[in-house]
């Protein structure tokens, strides 16, 4: 399971110009899911991202997470971010999860984020042709992988 994590000042997601998910202040993920996922990876980035220190405290440092800043989430399914372009330039998309797999657990992973924000998480559609709108806070944007939590 990877995710691409966005600090955000707001964030909003877009299907036929109507927005389907926004947010204020807080994290943006962009979530793509592999064929060898399960719920211990759900468990696991679902846990990462909530305590992930990358909001200031008064001093400045990045010292709080979504939960002490109280920031919202809107989540993202991106498959894309398994896309392969080893050989050639068209990109393969191989290595992600089939919809049926990648929606139950997407909506797992999202499940578990509002239970751990004590707050509903909004989302896109999946599998829909969006529009992802941001501003990218400082700008902070990390990787985080399932399989190789650094």
């Amino acid at each position: 399971m990877r995710v691409l994590l966005q600090r955000v000042t707001q964030a909003r997601v877009e299907v036929a110009s109507e927005v389907v998910g926004q947010i204020g202040e807080g994290l943006l993920l962009l979530v793509g899911i592999e064929p060898a996922d399960t719920a211990k990876d759900v468990a696991w980035m679902s846990a990462k991202v909530s305590k992930l220190r990358v909001f200031g405290d008064a001093d400045g440092v990045m010292n709080r997470s979504v939960l002490d800043s109280g920031g919202e989430v809107l989540a993202v399914s991106q498959f894309t971010l398994f896309g392969s372009y080893r050989n050639g330039n068209r990109p393969s998309w191989m290595g992600a999860a089939r919809g049926e797999q990648a929606t139950g657990l997407f909506d797992a992973f999202v499940e578990q984020m509002a239970a751990l924000l004590g707050k509903p998480v909004p989302t896109g559609v999946f599998g829909a042709d969006m529009q992802v709108h941001l501003v990218n806070d400082g700008p902070v944007t990390l990787m985080l992988d399932s399989r190789n939590p650094e």
